[in-house]
C-alpha cells in the first residue's frame, strides 16, 4: 500500500466511528423520549346488568286430536301445516251408525213416555175407587209404583237419547284451541278407536300466539333473583312484571320484548338448575315451539357504574388489571373485577375510581412505573346496548 492512500484510509475510517457515535446518541436521545399513551376516564352510566341464558321455544297450549268415537274417517278438512281457528272441523267420521243409534233411543223414548201416560191414568183411576172403597188400598198403591217406573224409564230414556246425540256431534271433529295444525296421521275411510288407553292420534295444534321461552337458572343466579326479589331491588316493568328481552341466532341487539312469568317451586336435582319460563307476543309466528334463542333478565337494579373498553385490561391468569395515569405522568397498576359487557364496553364493579384516567390505547408500550406522554381520549358507548 503506498504512502499516499494510507491518510485516505484513516480519515474514513474516523467518519464511519464518528457516524456511528452520533447514530447510537441520536438513538439513545429518542429512547429517553416518554412514550405516547391515549388517557380517558371511565364512562359512567345508568344501567341495569342483565344476564343472559339460552333456551328454547315452546307452545303455551299443546292439543293432540284424538276420536270420542270409533268408526270410519269420512272427510279430512284442513290444509295440513295451516293456521286454524278454534272450532273449526278437522274430521268427520261417518255418521250412519250414530243417525241410527239416535232413531232407535228417540224410539224408546216414545215407548218410554206412553207407558207414562197410560200409568198415570191408571193411578188416577185407582185414587177414585180407592176413595169409595171399590178397591183395596194395595191396588192403589200398585198403581202408584208403576206410574214411578214409567217416569223412571222416560228418564233413563231420554238420557239414552242425549247420548247418542253427544256421540253423532262427536262424529265431526273441530279445533279445540286455535294454532298451528299438524299434518293427519290418517287417511279417508282408516278406522280410527276411541276405546283403550290410548285412542287413534289424528293429529296436533299447536296455538302460536301468545309462546313461552323455556330456560334454566343455576342455583347461584336462582338465590341472587330470590334475594332482589324480596328486598324489592328487581327491576319490574310497569306492570310490575319482570322484563324479558329476546334475540334469535341471526339477530343483533335484543329486538323482543317479553316477561318472566313462571318459576318452578323446585331445583332439578340432577342439574342443580331450576326451570323459569317467559311469555312473547308472536303475531307474525316468527317464533315456532323447538326454536333455540338467547333470553336476557335483569340481575341488577338500576345504577350508575363506569364503563371502559375490554382492549384496556390486561389478563393475568385469573387477575385482570387496567393502566392508569398517576403523578408526573407515571403509569400505576390497578386490580379490577369487571363485570359483563354494555353497550359495548366492560363494567368494571371494583378496583377503579371515576376521576382516574386509564390508558385506552398504546397499552403495549407501557408498563408500571414508566412515565409517558399523556394524550387525551374519550370512551363512546355503543349506539345499542349490550
Amino acid at each position: 500500500m503506498s504512502r499516499r492512500r494510507l491518510p485516505l484510509l484513516l480519515g474514513a475510517l474516523l467518519l464511519l466511528q464518528a457516524c456511528d457515535d452520533g447514530g447510537d446518541d441520536r438513538r439513545s436521545a429518542g429512547n429517553d423520549e416518554p412514550p405516547e399513551v391515549t388517557v380517558a376516564t371511565p364512562l359512567m352510566k345508568e344501567l341495569v346488568e342483565w344476564d343472559e341464558f339460552t333456551g328454547r321455544f315452546a307452545a303455551v297450549q299443546r292439543v293432540e286430536i284424538r276420536p270420542r268415537v270409533s268408526g270410519y274417517i269420512e272427510t279430512i278438512d284442513f290444509a295440513e301445516g295451516a293456521v286454524v281457528e278454534e272450532g273449526r272441523r278437522l274430521f268427520s267420521i261417518d255418521d250412519a251408525p250414530f243417525e241410527a243409534a239416535l232413531a232407535s233411543a228417540r224410539a224408546d223414548l216414545a215407548d218410554a213416555e206412553a207407558q207414562l201416560a197410560l200409568a198415570r191414568v191408571e193411578e188416577q183411576r185407582a185414587a177414585e175407587l180407592v176413595e169409595d172403597d171399590n178397591i183395596p188400598r194395595a191396588t192403589y198403591d200398585q198403581r202408584v209404583a208403576e206410574r214411578q217406573e214409567a217416569e223412571a224409564a222416560v228418564g233413563a230414556a231420554e238420557a239414552a237419547v242425549h247420548s247418542a246425540e253427544i256421540d253423532l256431534d262427536y262424529t265431526t271433529i273441530t279445533a279445540p284451541i286455535a294454532g298451528r295444525i299438524s299434518d293427519s296421521r290418517v287417511d279417508v275411510g282408516s278406522l280410527v278407536s276411541a276405546s283403550g288407553t290410548s285412542p287413534t292420534l289424528l293429529s296436533t295444534i299447536v296455538s302460536t300466539d301468545p309462546i313461552h321461552f323455556l330456560f334454566e337458572l343455576g342455583e347461584a343466579e336462582y338465590l341472587a333473583y330470590q334475594r332482589a326479589a324480596d328486598s324489592g331491588e328487581m327491576l319490574a316493568n310497569r306492570e310490575g312484571e319482570t322484563p324479558a328481552q329476546l334475540r334469535l341466532i341471526d339477530e343483533e341487539g335484543w329486538p323482543h320484548d317479553g316477561r318472566l312469568d313462571f318459576l318452578d317451586n323446585e331445583l332439578l336435582p340432577e342439574s342443580a338448575t331450576i326451570r323459569a319460563r317467559a311469555v312473547f307476543d308472536n303475531p307474525d309466528d316468527l317464533f315456532t315451539p323447538g326454536l333455540f334463542a338467547r333470553v336476557r333478565i335483569p340481575g341488577s337494579p338500576r345504577y350508575e357504574t363506569m364503563l371502559i373498553p375490554d382492549a384496556a385490561i390486561s389478563a393475568q391468569q385469573a387477575e385482570r388489571t387496567v393502566m392508569v395515569l398517576g403523578e408526573d405522568d407515571t403509569i400505576e397498576q390497578r386490580r379490577i373485577r369487571p363485570g359483563p359487557r354494555e353497550f359495548g364496553l366492560r363494567i368494571v364493579r371494583d378496583g377503579l375510581e371515576a376521576d382516574e384516567r386509564v390508558v385506552i390505547n398504546g397499552l403495549s408500550r407501557v408498563r408500571p412505573g414508566v412515565q409517558v406522554t399523556p394524550v387525551e381520549g374519550s370512551i363512546e358507548p355503543d349506539d345499542v346496548q349490550g
